[in-house]
């Protein structure tokens, strides 16, 4: 997979820097800028595989573009096979070095709906340039290889989760080989392509190649910096647990002005279900939701230092005023939540008919926090509903089922992952510091626990080792949602970021 932008890497380099020119955060500037310009080539290429882990055959494309990139920086790579789709651990080793640096990266993607995405193929990138209304207009792919606008995008599902930082540190890794800079550290880089299911198989491979993943911490490329778009590490996230709801109405669906006022409506049910678990203010109504978790005075201290815009993050998501859960921001995303992921009950629209449905569904997920434990959080969802006179089900109901109970729902659920945290005052948070601090001239942001989910809990657990993330794409990147983006500015910073940390002694 030899690419033009790795042929032209001898005449874009060759006589520029020196080893001794990477010692100040405008000659890292100018490597990121160059090396982000001879890579478009080769990002274009990887962000144009359909990655969705729902449909494993697209995976393995994956799988083999990785094993190329990194074996052609000199990594050894192997597949970690699993139940599913393998993980792929790529290893280096250098002199005189007695630790090792384990890091995440994400290659799956979210499945598309076409039809949202203004591209005529999400996968297939696009280069835009947003115009005096504010839309983003296509412009030439060939702009890219002349003067860079740091505000242009790049659109396609993955560029910011997490294709990009994928390709960042590749290009990181280039600015190190061509410079013959060798860290202080062997690097183990850990591959995931069923992330966005919630990596069903990372805790059974986690402990199954315990030994091959030893390591002495671990750090995380992915994620979107803080909302300022400032240098940012995150010091924990969020677990994740997913429950899915089916209450059930007639058999098939009936005719509304026939049965109404006399059959049951499995839509007004879930809804009342539902409200129930919320108080109006937001805050979740189901008992014991909250146990555990309290905000000390230094922890609000650590909170207090991330320079949030509170009345602007607000008027850019349209919403008059937030839940009432924690004073700000911050703290509210120190405990658990109960989110509705998405509801359906017959048709809307256009498509609207005056039916009573024979089913309703509910998808929900609880964001956990390191003080709580999964699957107490899911029992304790399960005892509300069994305390509202549902009958649970895990699958359709059987004939004797549907004539005896008048209130049946189907329960499943699942727990993924758990929450991490790490310390700011460890020898991992000191050494990531300090590599951003030479790349910007300041310390980034730090942020105790992040708002979303990322599979980091099994290595910290089964591996006893410290986990800190290094965000870097654009907090306004469109990721999960049609339209996802990188923005060039952050990308070239991302390169930057992670090209200072690998060359910062450790």
């Amino acid at each position: 997979m030899k690419t033009e932008g790795m042929i032209k890497k001898s005449w874009l380099f060759i006589g520029l820097f020196t080893i001794s020119l990477v010692t100040n955060a405008q000659n890292l500037d100018s490597l990121a800028l160059n090396y982000a310009k001879a890579s478009f080539i080769e990002l274009y290429e990887f962000f144009s595989l359909p990655n969705d882990a729902n449909n494993p055959i697209e995976i393995e494309p994956n799988v083999k573009w990785c094993q190329q990139a990194f074996k052609q920086r000199g990594f050894k790579t192997q597949r970690l096979e699993t139940e599913t789709v393998p993980l792929l651990l790529a290893s280096r080793s250098f002199p005189n070095t007695d630790k090792t640096v384990l890091i995440y990266l994400q290659v799956d993607g979210q499945p598309v709906d076409s039809t949202k995405w203004f591209q005529p193929n999400p996968y297939i990138p696009v280069l835009k340039a947003q115009n005096a209304k504010g839309n983003w207009d296509i412009i030439p792919w060939t702009n890219l290889k002349g003067d860079l606008n740091p505000n242009w995008r790049i659109f396609s599902r993955s560029a910011s989760d997490a294709r990009g930082p994928d390709m960042m540190f590749l290009k990181a890794m280039d600015i190190l080989n061509d410079l013959n800079i060798q860290p202080n550290f062997n690097i183990k880089v850990i591959m995931d392509f069923e992330e966005e299911l919630g990596s069903p198989q990372l805790p059974k491979a986690v402990s199954d190649y315990k030994e091959e993943l030893k390591a002495d911490m671990l750090v995380i490329f992915d994620g979107p910096r803080h909302l300022s778009n400032a240098p940012t590490l995150v010091y924990g996230a969020r677990g994740i647990a997913t429950i899915s709801l089916e209450v059930f109405g007639p058999r098939v669906p009936l005719h509304s002005g026939n049965y109404g006022n006399y059959a049951p409506n499995p839509a007004m049910k879930l809804s009342q279900l539902l409200a129930g678990m919320w108080h109006d203010d937001g805050r979740v109504a189901i008992s014991g939701w909250y146990d555990g978790i309290t905000i000390s005075d230094d922890v609000k201290s650590v909170l207090e230092q991330v320079p949030d815009d509170e009345p602007q993050i607000q008027k850019d998501f349209g919403i008059a005023n937030t839940d009432n859960i924690g004073s700000n921001f911050q703290e509210a995303i120190q405990y658990p939540a109960l989110g509705i992921l998405g509801m359906k009950a017959a048709w809307v629209g256009n498509e609207r008919r005056t039916i009573i449905p024979a089913t309703a569904i509910a998808e929900l997920n609880i964001r956990l926090v390191k003080e709580t434990d999964g699957e107490h959080m899911v029992k304790l969802v399960k005892d509300y509903i069994l305390d509202q006179g549902y009958y649970l089900v895990d699958d359709e109901p059987t004939e004797e089922e549907r004539m005896s109970q008048s209130k049946i729902v189907r329960f499943n659920a699942k727990v993924s992952y758990g929450a991490f945290r790490t310390d700011f005052n460890t020898e991992i948070g000191a050494w990531l510091r300090r590599g951003m601090k030479s790349a910007f001239g300041h310390e980034p942001i730090q942020i105790r626990t992040g708002g979303g989910s990322i599979p980091i809990s099994p290595f910290v657990i089964t591996l006893g080792i410290p986990a800190v993330a290094v965000p870097t794409v654009n907090p306004d990147n469109n990721q999960h949602s049609p339209n996802e983006n990188i923005r060039l500015g952050n990308y070239i910073d991302g390169i930057k970021t992670i090209s200072a940390i690998l060359m910062e002694k450790l």
